[in-house]
């Protein structure tokens, strides 16, 4: 192993003066103009953003959560040519299965911190060793200083990241962003991966209408869903898909502006420090412009599309964008798990991590 490719560990260390500087940044931010009575309308409202700002200045505190995210394995090393940060947490159990667990944006690894506990040392079930990457550009990694860096240079990049760790036979789950990296792995390290397990499977309607036919009210429900999304909340993928640069002067400039931008994707029903926790990683880390350039990439350097047939499981949750099956299968031919849950979000893995596990466990027990 080069000196580039070797695996060192990590601790997190921010400097008082960052947080001190970061403190009088917040308390010194000009508030937007709304007009009255508008609600979130027009976005996320002043009132949410006095609020969460508030919390970050009067309760939150970091040193907390750097302790929290110390006590875990951490460590860093160089993939073509961009440093990769991640945690890895062995468990104890010698059949233990190797997990990815991908984030998407506007997380970060605080999306899994949950899961470590009833994955690594369940009270029954399998085990896993977990390998918690923050994606090329984002957080502890840093910002990307390459153009590329969407889900398939990344996907090859974690594909080495564990076959370095020794790791012959693994599994990836994904969210958000993580949802197209890990099938992505599946498709370029197939001898590798066991099987892929996301919370959300972006297979949509080609336009061929012999698709709709006999559409189920239940579809149906789920399409609804996508298309109001689409035209009431897409304009961050719009902008982060165009013009990501223009964007990133405003936002890497204001820590209230970054707040705001990420928390219409995060919301009240994930709880006011994870929303901080994940921001202040992406501040701290100077990674505002390149987390959002990876759907630039995507854009430019999209993943294959082509039907595969490595084994892959879909968990949706509540309040999330719902997958529709038949559509998965004409791109997904060896769906082998399939659940549906009234409870959770998009941030499962935080919200619900007991249930996420538990199909993790179910999924990976059926392929050992």
């Amino acid at each position: 192993m080069t000196q580039h490719e070797a695996i060192k560990p990590f601790t997190i260390e921010i400097p008082q003066s960052e947080l001190d500087h970061l403190r009088d940044r917040l308390s010194r931010a000009r508030r937007a103009q709304e007009l009255p009575g508008a609600g979130d309308e027009y976005g996320v409202t002043v009132d949410r953003v006095d609020h969460l700002t508030d919390y970050w200045l009067q309760k939150y505190d970091w040193r907390d959560t750097e302790a929290r995210l110390n006590g875990y394995p951490q460590f860093v090393t160089e993939i073509d040519g961009q440093r990769l940060h991640f945690l890895h947490i062995e468990s104890p159990d010698p059949a233990a299965v190797p997990l990815l667990l991908l984030h998407g944006w506007p997380g970060t690894i605080m999306e899994f911190t949950d899961l470590i506990e009833p994955l690594t040392r369940p009270s029954e079930g399998p085990a896993f060793h977990l390998v918690i990457p923050s994606l090329p550009g984002f957080g502890f990694s840093g910002p990307t200083t390459e153009a590329g860096w969407g889900a398939a240079r990344t996907a090859k990049a974690l594909a080495t990241l564990m076959s370095r760790l020794g790791y012959e036979r693994y599994g990836a789950h994904g969210n958000d962003a993580g949802a197209f990296i890990a099938p992505e792995l599946g498709r370029i390290d197939g001898e590798h991966v066991i099987g892929v397990h996301v919370d959300q499977i972006f297979s949509f309607p080609s336009g061929d209408p012999s698709e709709m036919e006999g559409m189920s009210e239940e579809e149906m429900g789920a399409l609804q869903v996508l298309q109001w999304f689409y035209e009431n909340k897409s304009s961050y993928d719009q902008v982060h898909s165009q013009q990501p640069q223009t964007l990133a002067h405003a936002l890497a400039d204001s820590p209230r502006g970054l707040l705001a931008w990420m928390d219409q994707l995060f919301g009240e029903g994930v709880g006011d420090r994870f929303v901080i926790d994940n921001v202040i990683i992406h501040w701290l880390n100077d990674t505002v412009a390149s987390s959002m350039r990876f759907y630039f990439e995507n854009k430019r350097n999209p993943v294959d599309t082509a039907p595969t047939a490595f084994p892959i499981a879909n968990s949706s949750f509540a309040g999330d964008f719902q997958s529709i099956r038949r559509f998965a299968e004409r791109d997904y031919t060896n769906i082998t798990q399939w659940r549906t849950h009234d409870a959770g979000g998009h941030y499962a893995a935080h919200q619900v991590p007991d249930i996420l596990a538990e199909d993790l466990r179910d999924f990976f027990t059926a392929l050992r």
